[in-house]
């Protein structure tokens, strides 16, 4: 009775600290994606985004973000934030955008960002139009 109580002790222990690093994953992702709607929103990045180049074909597929690592760029370059990392990819223009005013046109971006604490991996995506 005694080795299984501690053996159903030691699992419970595991199951918490992965729901632990779950929860930090999710959080540093989260922190992340803000960072990087933050940097598109900035009027001062305007520039640098717009010399972007849209993407096209296998170049607008979500981002492989198994190992990100800094890169250099404003798009298409991981990006660290604090533990986490975030990817801007410029999508194009459209005038079909939701929540915009009918015909208004605006370039959609994809920011895609990752967390990871421990074992646990997470990554989070938004569109951001800006016009």
């Amino acid at each position: 009775v005694g080795l299984a109580g501690m053996q159903n002790a030691a699992l419970q222990e595991k199951m918490a600290g992965n729901a632990k690093h779950k929860n930090e994953s999710f959080q540093l992702a989260e922190s992340s994606l803000r960072a990087g709607e933050v940097f598109v929103g900035l009027p001062a990045n305007s520039a640098a985004l717009l010399a972007c180049a849209t993407c096209s074909g296998a170049t607008c597929a979500v981002p492989d973000f198994s190992s990100p690592a800094v890169q250099v760029g404003t798009c298409n370059a991981w990006k660290a934030y604090g533990d986490g990392f975030y990817r801007i990819q410029k999508l194009g223009t459209t005038t079909a955008a939701m929540n915009i005013q009918s015909g208004q046109s605006v370039t959609l971006y994809r920011i895609v960002a990752v967390g990871s604490v421990g074992r646990s991996k997470t990554a989070l995506e938004s569109i951001y139009a800006k016009n």
